[in-house]
């Protein structure tokens, strides 16, 4: 049975927070904690020895910054890291530089935080057990001159596991005339906001986490919060979101279910779905729904998903019309776009 277990690198350069964290999650029966390290230099030298499956890395270390290390180690040593961190725009540019997720560090003095932190963290290192890391290719922007017009029309998008980059990677070469996009991507309040903040620095579109009462619009993307399912509501010829507190669907809230049902109803054929990394089946039946009120449904392939979860639910249960790559997803999206209605 040992052979079976998750091995883990814990990399931290506090001494009681790797103590927090090693004695946590080695009590899941699945996860064995094989080394703990306190700075870059000291985890490749225990990544050469103990070889593990997975490694949790903080953000601030001495000696090198975790970013920098992920962004040298990961080429050399393909490996799934998992960032801790304390709640930072920098978990972002640990993604871009290969992380596969991160979580944000508990409240030490509180047991009840620390408890639901080292719930969360053997969540996702079970799922980082299984992602693919280095996946991430360029694609060739769309013309900012994209001369078709795109009235009424409405894309959707849901992700987890991997999905604040793939997201990136498909909005980011988008023109400003690309119509209104809603996104659930599975994240923890806060970092939703600086995720929104993040893209809309880094992309031509303007970008901001949902709040009720917000209308999608060309060039504009909506961001459901991480504490808050979303839904759409078409008013007119236009599409106002509503952001709302309920239960977790699918094991999440927000949920990508909840979305994709509402833009079946309220956009059918009007809207575009499209399917991303992320383990799980959350979207898949919403994704569904709206292939029959006859929008048109994308899923990310099993190669350049960081983890072939949701898009393949999505693909078995026949709710994927076109299963392509992430790179080509932007051109997929506009090409379905210039095609008259069915």
């Amino acid at each position: 049975m040992s052979g079976k277990k998750i091995r883990v690198l814990v990399v931290d350069d506090s001494l009681v927070f790797r103590e927090v964290l090693s004695r946590g999650i080695s009590t899941d029966p699945l996860i064995e904690v094989v080394a703990v390290a306190t700075d870059p230099f000291d985890a490749r030298d225990k990544i050469l020895y103990y070889r593990p499956d997975v490694m949790t890395c903080d953000i601030e270390m001495p000696k090198m910054k975790g970013i920098e290390f992920i962004r040298k180690l990961l080429p050399q040593y393909p490996l799934p890291v998992i960032v801790v961190s304390t709640v930072s725009g920098a978990v972002f540019d640990a993604m871009s530089a290969g992380a596969v997720d991160f979580v944000s560090k508990p409240d030490v003095r509180s047991v009840q935080s620390v408890e639901n932190f080292i719930l969360e963290l053997i969540g996702k290192v079970k799922i980082a057990s299984t992602a693919k890391v280095g996946l991430l290719k360029g694609s060739a922007a769309i013309p900012s001159r994209e001369s078709f017009t795109y009235a009424g029309r409405l894309i959707a998008i849901g992700a987890s596991t991997g999905g604040t980059e793939a997201i990136y990677n498909i909005i980011k070469i988008f023109p400003p005339t690309t119509p209104g996009i809603v996104i659930v991507q599975h994240i923890p309040p806060v970092f939703s906001r600086m995720f929104a903040e993040r893209l809309n620095n880094n992309t031509q579109l303007t970008v901001k986490e949902a709040r009720t009462g917000d209308y999608t619009e060309a060039g504009k993307v909506l961001i459901a919060p991480g504490d808050r399912h979303m839904r759409v509501k078409k008013v007119g010829e236009r599409y106002r979101v509503e952001c709302f507190q309920a239960g977790k669907v699918n094991g999440h809230c927000p949920s990508v279910d909840v979305l994709f049902e509402s833009v079946a109803k309220e956009a059918n054929r009007n809207a575009i779905g499209v399917i991303l990394t992320g383990m799980g089946y959350d979207g898949a039946k919403g994704l569904l729904t709206m292939k029959r009120k006859g929008a048109r449904t994308i899923g990310q392939d099993e190669k350049s998903s960081t983890v072939y979860g949701m898009p393949k639910v999505a693909y078995q249960i026949g709710a994927v019309e076109k299963q392509v790559a992430l790179e080509n997803i932007p051109h997929e999206i506009f090409s379905l776009l210039r095609q008259p209605y069915t």
